[in-house]
């Protein structure tokens, strides 16, 4: 457990102003606590879980769930063929074993004794036809673009099912990996999100449109039945709402979700505590390369030399990232450090802009940009941030906060400029350069938004695609990660850390370094204690 200390003052103005407001925010804060003499103590159940995030899960289909919120709550609620520890290694879910008779077959054997939450039995016909839905083009799944390679689909038997691929694919059990394709049932219609059925920890109870989301326990989850009853997802996009529910009690737990000004405050009140660790999911700006500007690779450097990473990091996130220099989280055993390095460097980026064709004009500008954020208090302050630096090198930075729905659908669209988001979890596997970099994977059949094309890279991504040998493998990707240092269709910010504010009587939580929800499905059932409100 970790609690941070008092915030540092801010090199800027931008972050003196942000400042500002944070410490607002910890006014406000303060002035909600009640003397201790005039509280009332209200008990709290400990078999039940309040768990705060700060978006609408958009869609808890499996087969179409891309957005941070629903696929970690299907995480929870929908059981894969396999799974990953923390050392990314590979173990079976619902898959007791798996081989590959040649290169181009792989055949799992699925444990017998799955039940979905309305009691059927989950065959290797769900599987089958989890994947089929998938790969029909009638569907628009935007998963369908990492099984183009299955040729062919077999449930030879109740127990078995196998994948017939038309190439080497080295990362296709990654594919396979809990949450990224939760098994549904055969006979799950387009509207199944409405009320999902899985075979995971908790089962579906209602979702209230950015309201709430309600689980319950599945008491024959095969693995072993959790021990919270019932887990309650607040929808609750303010985080300052959030600090105050966690204050009062009304709330027990949330997950990288607060501006790391609050968390000094939180921790030091009795019933919280706060949990942290390194984390793995990666905060970036996104280009659109259709764009006659951002098309131009020395603009794209020129705003990275206007950015400081490490003042965001230091005086926004208090210390809780680490800068990143490309994709892959330094701990990754793909991971190139030899890449092109971009600290902050005014005259630099001032130079490239002058070479690119945008001298300052008479009101100092030079180009004006957009950007789109969420809604989400931290994304806000971090566009405002990038705002006031980048105006130093005389880019006009103007800012458009969307809901976070509607933020997915512009990005996937192609309608951006530029973009803030996080990679969720995808970013552990040396498959995601071709999901997000291939010119053969832009939506809906990947994840290459920003209509990014290098011959060279297609040529990298498709041998990362199929070679087995993990030496050659990583040679390749390390070739790939200069390439898209030097090229830029992302601009890589920080690895954030895993940290959450909860009820001290949780204990520590065993948070993942991806920031999933699957240490719920093991959360120790806590005492029950008084709580004041």
């Amino acid at each position: 457990m970790r609690r941070p200390g008092n915030r540092p003052r801010p090199p800027c103005s931008a972050l003196r102003a942000l400042g500002a407001k944070s410490f607002s925010s910890l006014l406000v804060i303060a002035a909600s606590i009640t003397p201790i003499g005039c509280s009332r103590q209200i008990p709290s159940d400990p078999s039940s879980l309040t768990f705060l995030i700060e978006s609408n899960p958009a869609n808890l289909d499996p087969r179409y769930a891309t957005d941070a919120q629903s696929q970690h709550i299907d995480g929870l609620l929908f059981s894969s063929l396999l799974e990953r520890d923390e050392q990314m290694n590979l173990h079976g879910d619902l898959a007791e074993s798996w081989n590959l008779p040649d290169p181009l077959t792989y055949v799992f054997r699925l444990r017998r004794d799955v039940k979905f939450h309305d009691g059927r039995p989950l065959t290797s016909a769900d599987v089958k036809a989890t994947f089929e839905y998938i790969l029909n083009p009638a569907n628009h799944s935007p998963k369908r673009g990492a099984f183009r390679m299955v040729t062919s689909i077999e449930a030879p038997d109740p127990a078995t099912v196998i994948f017939h691929i038309h190439a080497p694919f080295a990362s296709f059990t990654n594919s396979l990996v809990r949450p990224a394709v939760g098994i549904v049932p055969r006979d799950a219609a387009a509207e199944f999100s409405r009320h999902p059925v899985g075979s995971g920890p908790f089962r579906f109870v209602s979702q209230s449109q950015d309201d709430e989301v309600t689980l319950d326990r599945n008491p024959d989850y095969f693995h072993s039945a959790p021990q919270l009853a019932h887990i309650r997802f607040r929808v609750v996009p303010d985080a300052i709402v959030r600090a105050l529910e966690l204050r009062k009690g009304s709330a027990d737990m949330e997950m990288s979700s607060l501006n790391p000004d609050i968390i000094p405050a939180l921790a030091k009140q009795p019933a919280l505590a706060v949990t942290e660790r390194p984390g793995t999911n990666l905060a970036y700006l996104g280009f659109n390369l259709e764009d006659p500007t951002l098309a131009r690779r020395d603009v794209r450097q020129a705003l990275a030399y206007a950015t400081d990473r490490q003042a965001l990091i230091h005086y926004l996130l208090h210390n809780q990232a680490r800068v990143a220099t490309g994709i892959l989280p330094p701990n990754h055993w793909a991971y190139e450090p030899n890449v092109t390095q971009y600290s902050t460097d005014l005259p630099r980026a001032e130079k490239l802009l002058d070479t690119a064709g945008f001298p300052r004009l008479a009101n100092g500008i030079r180009l004006h940009l957009l950007l789109k954020t969420s809604t989400e208090e931290g994304s806000r302050l971090i566009g405002a941030a990038l705002q006031e630096q980048w105006r130093r090198a005389g880019v006009e930075l103007e800012l458009r906060p969307l809901e976070i729905a509607t933020l997915f659908s512009d990005v996937a669209k192609g309608n951006f400029e530029l973009f803030y988001l996080r990679w969720v979890g995808a970013n552990n596997d040396p498959d995601f350069f071709e999901f997000a970099f291939s010119s053969h994977r832009f939506p809906p059949d990947g994840a290459n938004r920003g209509h990014y094309r290098n011959p060279r890279v297609d040529a990298l991504t498709d041998q990362i695609r199929t070679e087995m040998n993990q030496n050659e493998r990583k040679d390749l990707c390390s070739e790939a990660q200069k390439i898209l240092a030097d090229d830029l269709p992302y601009l890589p910010l920080w690895f954030t850390d895993v940290v959450s504010v909860h009820r001290r009587a949780l204990g520590d939580p065993l948070l993942s370094p991806t920031a999933d929800f699957d240490f719920l499905a093991t959360l120790p059932r806590p005492t029950a204690v008084a709580v004041t409100r």
